[in-house]
């Protein structure tokens, strides 16, 4: 028996099903990003380097390109790139970067609508795409599709895995925690995030917990705050080796997503009542929280 009175059995269980959903949601993630970008081949490069010449525009550019691509890493990647190669100066790669933040967004919107019902379906048809079609193009998006239905089967997976937590008393302990003292959440949530690489799938398994009823909005709102610090990871590995613009980029990255959390934690009470109006099921919350911070976030640095 474990130090929460459950079977170890029980807890290889939770955890064996949640691990196996987290990855079906990060290889769906990745595929799907994959598919995307190479269905749109260089012509997302030829975009980036054209609409990055006033701040407002490379802001719709990043926001455009992360929807298509489905992955901010990816793009704060190609920024990181582009301004290592000197084909965009620093203001135009933050602009892109404020957008891919927003961009983002869109996966915790998809997923908080529980709509995993589809999962089987598209990876039918993703699958059946990639198979028969003779095409490059059609297999690309094929592949987009797979990734797709992979992204909401994983979901679907983690939800039912962690159910069982909502019977440990220990576990609604540490939920209470991120309650009252946000700081302890936005620390686990970036903690949580940098080790996964994806702000996308750390909302996921936010969403997930959410689903089973396991987690108010009190704590997910400190979770979200650390996942966008977490993210910030991957344009620093990505910037190792390169000259200042692009080490520049990747700091920009962090102070961006860093002041825009400190900020929302001094208004934390106001801010959650706000994304409290915004839907009536703590998952659309949650995904509400997500979106709001950035777009607003993204207002104050413009």
């Amino acid at each position: 028996v474990g130090g929460w009175g459950v079977p170890w059995q029980e807890y290889l269980q939770i955890a064996f099903t949640a691990v196996g959903g987290l990855g079906l949601f990060l290889f769906g993630i990745q595929m799907m990003a994959t598919g995307m970008q190479k269905a749109a081949g260089d012509r997302l490069r030829r975009i980036l380097e054209v609409l990055t010449t006033r701040p407002i525009i490379g802001v719709l550019t990043g926001i455009l390109i992360t929807v298509l691509i489905q992955s901010s890493s990816a793009t704060t990647v190609m920024v990181v790139g582009f301004a290592n190669a000197g084909l965009i100066n620093l203001s135009q790669a933050i602009s892109v970067i404020i957008g891919a933040n927003i961009g983002t967004t869109v996966t915790a919107q998809i997923i908080s609508f529980k709509i995993e019902n589809i999962a089987f379906p598209v990876i039918g048809l993703g699958a059946l795409i990639i198979f028969f079609s003779k095409r490059k193009q059609y297999r690309y998006l094929g592949e987009a599709l797979l990734g797709f239905g992979l992204l909401f089967l994983g979901i679907s997976t983690m939800s039912a895995g962690l159910s069982p937590l909502k019977n440990l008393p220990a576990f609604h302990r540490l939920l209470v925690q991120f309650s009252a003292f946000p700081l302890l959440g936005v620390l686990g949530g970036a903690a949580f995030t940098a080790l996964i690489q994806s702000s996308s799938a750390a909302t996921g398994v936010i969403i997930a917990l959410a689903m089973q009823g396991m987690i108010s909005l009190n704590a997910a709102v400190p979770l979200i705050l650390g996942s966008n610090i977490g993210t910030c990871i991957t344009a620093f590995i990505a910037s190792a080796g390169t000259n200042v613009t692009a080490r520049r980029t990747a700091v920009a990255h962090l102070l961006f997503n860093f002041v825009g959390v400190l900020l929302t934690l001094l208004m934390i009470e106001p801010f959650t009542a706000l994304v409290l109006k915004t839907a009536s099921t703590v998952p659309r919350q949650i995904a509400n929280a997500h979106t709001i911070f950035n777009v607003l976030n993204s207002v104050f640095f413009l």
